[in-house]
């Protein structure tokens, strides 16, 4: 549902809740009292009235789907608002007692008051179910923001794990070239040493063919 058309709906059921209040209430005065409590029954009519256009405007704008559900709400709302306004009509009347008594004898005036009343309950009770339903909204928002704040959190953990990553890698990567020099010097040497003993093997192959060669000189001579 709408969070516009809800909060207009809330409006208009407390408003309508207070509508009947007053009207019970300017039902048991006379005189300028009475007016004055015309006078703001009058002003929250208007305010009703206002409420009711703005919910169709609401509901009018919304998918079908939607639509359909919040018109019929709406049917009741305005089916509400002409009784407040008989209603109105009734107890505005110079001699409200007696118009009262011969409208409920013509129209059966008490039906649709006990009507009117049932209604008043439902939307009582569609007020109360709004409330609990912007609670359970408003605990939602917060859950969402606090797995948000969560998920922010997770995200920070995992880049700083893969700047850890990204620098072990890259240390890796300059041992892995240490490793490679540090082969290719030590085959370098094993080739110099493997060149050195052959030298040192020559070297001691001429001198035993020289000694050899000076003992047979002796030997001869």
């Amino acid at each position: 549902m709408s969070e516009v058309f809800e909060g207009y709906e809330r409006q208009y059921c407390e408003i309508s809740a207070s509508l009947s209040r007053k009207c019970t209430a300017a039902s048991a005065l006379d005189g300028e009292k009475k007016r004055q409590k015309l006078s703001e029954i009058q002003s929250g009519v208007g305010e009703a009235e206002s409420l009711i256009r703005k919910m169709d405007l609401e509901a009018r704008s919304l998918q079908p789907s939607v639509k359909a559900g919040l018109l019929a709400k709406l049917r009741e709302y305005k089916s509400d608002l002409n009784n407040l306004k008989s209603e109105l009509k009734r107890i505005s009347a110079p001699n409200a007692k007696q118009a009262t008594r011969e409208e409920l004898l013509e129209s059966g005036m008490a039906d649709t008051l006990a009507i009117s009343t049932d209604q008043r309950g439902r939307l009582l009770m569609s007020t109360e179910r709004l409330n609990q339903s912007t609670d359970k909204i408003k605990e939602s928002r917060r859950t969402m923001l606090e797995t948000e704040e969560l998920g922010v959190s997770i995200l920070q953990d995992l880049h700083q794990q893969r700047e850890s990553l990204l620098h072990a890698h890259t240390t890796l990567h300059g041992v892995d070239d240490n490793v490679g020099k540090s082969k290719k010097i030590l085959a370098a040497m094993s080739k110099r040493m493997d060149r050195n003993k052959w030298i040192i093997g020559g070297i001691i192959a001429a001198l035993v063919l020289a000694i050899l060669f000076i003992l047979y000189f002796k030997l001869t001579h």
